[in-house]
């Protein structure tokens, strides 16, 4: 390798948290049939916004693009499989409500003719970009940011090493784990793809060391490829947040990602195992990212384990395929135990950042117990992985103070609830911190949007200005004119002679 790698492996903050993942990691992966309806949220897509670009009633094919760019460069959404378009509507996502596309499955499972990229196009970073864009590739850890962009970036600026991230840190979920044990192959290749695709000399795949199967599968992968010498493993403690970007480069390289910048700064760039694995089937195939894992698990589900899933596919369609509810089910939340997100009916569909579904009962849930006062004991600071202090950030929350925030490193928070568990006051600190980015985000938007009015508004009013002085001036030449009794007599002789020439017909013939 040309990189030499000097972590320490040892996490600032973070918790040793219960696992939870063997239900589900010990089943392979089992593919779920083919729903009744695909539901496809619109929005803001890593990106940018997009818009419907199929019509009511229309007939789609799978692989087929739903929507259409309405700002930016988004991530577009393929349809998983054929039918007719019945709905563009609200439907419940998670985190609400969005404009959905829905699709009448009619069994037929018809697709788009697709044909593999023209890789020796893709190392233009434009093209790149561009290109995985339009083939719905996005992050699959999670977080969901668009795969070509962040490739795209690394191309112009290179880098050191590509980080695999399959540290897959939050308790109960297990997809990256059974996607290496059985998938090894292909999460190689994207890999691959990836250090050619941005001129980088090696890749490590960085794992927690409670995945024995997981890293005997890629270990035998690797020594496949003809390039191993750029391919390397290391494994980090099984300590929650491990798997957090900045976290895991700094767990693995010894180094921070400044707290503006961006992982290629430093010349690190992390990707999700699934995300390779995908780049992987689109290279080889054309195809756009249609289906990802999904670990299904919790102690409200009859039978826990990670399953192929068509994006749009309904929850409850996931659970029916796992032996359904189990009486003591209490909460569905979709997404991680510790950053998911609690929905109240099991319609949401799956999306390309859906890595998990818990089915959590009251006893997983836990009594979190009465909200009281901050007692500043400090605990929240010391497990924070992100160097914060979150019960400065609480103070600055309840008072609104935007600027002491913005001052405390508010947008650092990676949101991965360490501090809720360890409060001794019960504060639901994550969500306070969550709530309060919005604000401020949209307080900057908002004053934005006022900036451009305000300079709208000026430009206005010196263009109105500008006009009103061409006419004044007008006015005037014209006025000096009439003042002038030689410009005046000459302006009467011009007319005449102008009026001689009109009426005069030798003049209308030659």
């Amino acid at each position: 390798m040309s990189v030499v790698l000097e972590g320490d492996g040892r996490l600032a903050g973070g918790l040793v948290l219960p696992a939870r993942k063997a239900q589900s990691a010990s089943l392979p992966i089992a593919e779920t049939p083919l729903p009744a309806e695909l539901i496809y949220p619109l929005g803001a897509d890593a990106g940018g916004d997009t818009e419907p670009a199929v019509r009511l009633g229309e007939h789609v094919l799978g692989d087929q693009p739903l929507v259409r760019a309405r700002d930016g460069q988004p991530v577009l959404v393929h349809a998983a499989s054929s039918g007719r378009v019945v709905a563009i509507e609200p439907r419940p996502v998670a985190g609400g409500e969005a404009l959905c596309i829905v699709i009448e499955v009619d069994g037929r499972d018809e697709r788009l003719a697709c044909t593999p990229p023209n890789e020796a196009l893709l190392r233009d970073s434009e093209t790149l970009e561009a290109t995985l864009a339009a083939a719905g590739l996005a992050g699959l850890g999670g977080a969901g940011f668009a795969t070509g962009a962040k490739l795209a970036a690394a191309q112009r600026q290179g880098l050191r090493a590509l980080l695999i991230n399959v540290a897959e840190c939050e308790p109960y979920l297990s997809c990256d784990d059974r996607l290496l044990r059985e998938r090894a192959p292909a999460v190689v290749a994207g890999t691959r793809a990836m250090l050619t695709l941005t001129g980088c000399p090696a890749a490590v795949f960085v794992l927690e060391d409670d995945k024995p199967e997981a890293l005997a599968a890629l270990e035998a992968a690797i020594g496949q490829c003809p390039d191993a010498t750029a391919l390397s493993i290391v494994t980090v403690p099984t300590i929650y947040p491990s798997g957090g970007e900045r976290q895991l480069i700094a767990l693995v390289t010894g180094e921070h990602v400044p707290a503006e910048g961006y992982p290629p700064d430093i010349g690190y760039l992390c990707h999700n195992a699934g995300t390779a694995a995908a780049l992987a089937t689109y290279l080889e195939t054309g195809r756009p990212l249609t289906r990802r894992i999904v670990t299904v698990t919790g102690g409200g589900v009859a039978q826990p384990r990670n399953l192929d899933v068509r994006l749009g596919t309904p929850i409850a369609e996931l659970i029916r395929v796992c032996g359904g509810y189990r009486p003591e089910v209490a909460r569905l939340i979709v997404g991680g135990a510790m950053t998911g997100r609690a929905i109240a009916c099991d319609e949401v569909p799956v999306t390309r950042s859906t890595h998990g579904v818990i089915a959590a009962t009251a006893a997983e849930l836990g009594n979190r117990g009465e909200t009281v006062a901050c007692i500043r004991c400090g605990e929240c600071a010391e497990h924070c992985p992100a160097g914060l202090s979150p019960q400065l950030l609480h103070g600055a929350t309840r008072r609104q103070d935007d600027t002491g925030l913005a001052d405390l490193g508010l947008f650092a928070c990676i949101e991965c609830g360490c501090c809720d568990l360890v409060c001794p006051s019960h504060i639901p600190l994550t969500e306070q911190f969550r709530v309060a980015k919005r604000r401020v985000w949209l307080g900057e938007m908002e004053r934005e949007r006022a900036r451009l009015a305000e300079a709208r508004y000026a430009a206005r009013e010196h263009r109105l200005a500008q006009r009103l002085a061409e006419r004044e001036a007008a006015l005037e030449r014209r006025r000096r004119a009439a003042r002038d009794p030689a410009a005046s007599s000459a302006a009467i002789a011009d007319i005449l002679r102008r009026a001689r020439g009109d009426n005069d017909p030798g003049s209308r013939d030659a």
